[in-house]
């Protein structure tokens, strides 16, 4: 059986990439590049997922950058 996760992936002040799975809970991972990114999700998912925390159903509906003065 096969599952699609949406994956959040943002790049920290360091230059690192950073990825967070909103599904799961605590479920997130970083690395230097995305190709090693990528292959730490698959990693991060699957280890979530043995620990048997059940997904939260949400339709990903889309990404909105916000401009706010400070």
């Amino acid at each position: 059986m096969k599952q699609n996760f949406t994956v959040l992936i943002e790049q920290g002040e360091d230059g690192a990439y950073i990825a967070t799975v909103p599904a799961l809970k605590s479920c997130y991972t970083q690395a230097n590049t995305i190709p090693e990114l990528l292959e730490n999700v698959h990693e991060v998912i699957e280890i979530c997922l043995e620990e048997n925390e059940p997904p939260i159903l949400a339709k990903f509906v889309g990404v909105q950058q916000v401009e706010v003065a400070i």
